[in-house]
């Protein structure tokens, strides 16, 4: 075998083990139902994911104090939530592992923040919802019997997102 055909052989499998890591790496990897898996908010209240899920659609909005789209899109989730969870959406937004508990309560009550906000300190509810990284803004929608229907990463396209809770309304 020549030296020329060899190094092509060592490039092609150097390049298809590069794509297979970064299929890995950049992969979502995550669950297709609610995670069994009790959280507490800010304000005390527990809840688990599963069960809250059984009877009507929810919204996991993963986010940070520091992220610039979260922050756009917060006023946007505050006028869905109240527009919809008379009628049964449940929003539960979830912060993440490096944003200091003191900034995320005052980020709640500088903008008003009415649905249920928990801290993620130890990357458990990232971790369950089968996200490996920590990347924000990132929104699951959990049909009524648990089974996770739509996993955004950036911003929502906010039409879209409400005609889809609507209908499982």
């Amino acid at each position: 075998m020549s030296v020329k055909r060899k190094d092509n052989i060592i490039a092609a499998l150097l390049i298809g083990t590069l794509v297979i890591l970064a299929y890995v790496w950049l992969s979502p990897g995550e669950t297709n139902t609610a995670p069994d898996l009790s959280v507490e908010t800010t304000t005390g209240r527990i809840f688990n994911f599963s069960t809250l899920s059984r009877n009507k659609p929810v919204l996991v909005a993963f986010w940070a104090t520091t992220c610039a789209s979260c922050l756009k899109e917060i006023p946007h989730l505050i006028e869905l939530y109240q527009e919809l969870h008379h009628k049964g959406l449940e929003l539960i937004s979830v912060t993440m592992d490096y944003d200091p508990p003191i900034m995320v309560v005052d980020m709640i009550n500088k903008r008003g923040i009415p649905y249920p906000v928990v801290m993620d300190l130890n990357k458990q509810i990232m971790r369950a919802f089968g996200m490996t990284r920590a990347i924000t803004p990132s929104t699951f929608l959990i049909a009524p019997g648990g089974k996770i229907v739509m996993h955004k990463t950036g911003l929502l396209n906010m039409q879209q997102l409400k005609q889809q809770i609507v209908g499982y309304l």
